[in-house]
């Protein structure tokens, strides 16, 4: 399925309304340029172990390790970034795919790292 920009509504109905195997690309983030020239790719899907920093929002420059995914969302959780809920609780904070730059890869599946070093 493809995702055509016609209107606002029809691309957030689409991505809504997506299969699962579709949501996954939806949790993509750019690379590092020393990561870029390495691979010779912009973007990589985001997964559980990559090291990422935040490069837009609230907690602009934290670095830390993808701790968990959430592909219906678009968002990651990252080690180490929390905030503290009313009755005092600490929750993970989510942040979307959009505003991470990964910094360092996970290769401990080898189809993902033949897929990256065979472009």
């Amino acid at each position: 399925m493809r995702i055509v920009p016609y209107k606002p509504r029809t691309v957030r109905r689409a991505q809504l309304q997506a299969p699962h195997h579709i949501k996954s690309k939806f949790v993509s983030a750019h690379l590092s340029k020393e990561l870029r020239e390495k691979y010779g790719r912009r973007s990589v899907r985001v997964r559980p172990g990559d090291t990422v920093k935040v490069v837009r929002g609230d907690y602009k420059g934290v670095q830390g390790k993808v701790l968990k995914v959430f592909p219906e969302e678009g968002r990651v959780t990252i080690e180490g970034l929390t905030r503290e809920k009313v009755r005092g609780d600490s929750v993970p904070v989510k942040i979307h795919a959009s505003n991470l730059i990964v910094v360092s890869l996970n290769l401990n599946d080898k189809k993902r790292k033949e897929k990256l070093e065979g472009r």
